[in-house]
């Protein structure tokens, strides 16, 4: 299908691209139908796209880039809503916030979105148990962890791409983070 969006112009987005967030993520509950965009910028930043509001899109990225000790326990309820059989098949992501400023960058580590690979079905879960900030201060990690990559290795997206289809824009495609 042809998905229109207000970031990246028109996808085109597969049925197996499709991820399912049937309660929706907080505070956008009418959405549940979202996909994954790589911008193709080599910031390892995701796009967490609505499929249904062409304006709704999230940045995401996996916390254990930028934070390598992050764990999320889930509760047995949590397992069960996700249909998760193993934590091998769970993929875990935290909502960035990028203000006008970029390090001033910060990561929601009290509700990440878990990700059923092999069910593309998902929940932002909100953490009980633990102090994890909503606002975590995660550029300068981030940073060390790009600049690392590009001495080593061009940074890729793998292990997600591993998991679960995620749409690669044409590497002419223009992003702008506002």
């Amino acid at each position: 299908m042809i998905v229109k969006t207000g970031r990246f112009g028109q996808i085109e987005v597969s049925s197996e691209e499709i991820i399912s967030i049937p309660s929706g993520v907080l505070g956008f509950p009418e959405d549940h139908n979202f996909c994954l965009v790589d911008p193709g910028d080599d910031t390892l930043i995701l796009w967490l796209q609505s499929l249904s509001n062409p304006l709704l899109s999230f940045p995401v990225l996996e916390p254990k880039i930028f934070k390598p000790e992050y764990v999320v326990r889930l509760s047995a309820a949590e397992l069960r809503e996700l249909r998760l059989a193993s934590i091998k098949d769970a993929s875990v992501f935290t909502i960035l916030t990028i203000p006008a400023v970029m390090s001033e960058m910060t990561a929601n580590l009290k509700a990440p979105l878990v990700i059923n690979v092999r069910e593309k079905t998902a929940k932002q879960v909100v953490l009980q148990e633990n102090d994890q900030p909503i606002k975590y201060p995660m550029f300068k990690e981030l940073r060390t962890h790009l600049i690392t990559l590009s001495t080593n290795a061009k940074p890729t997206t793998k292990s997600v791409q591993a998991a679960i289809e995620v749409k690669q824009l044409p590497v002419n495609a223009r992003v702008e983070l506002i």
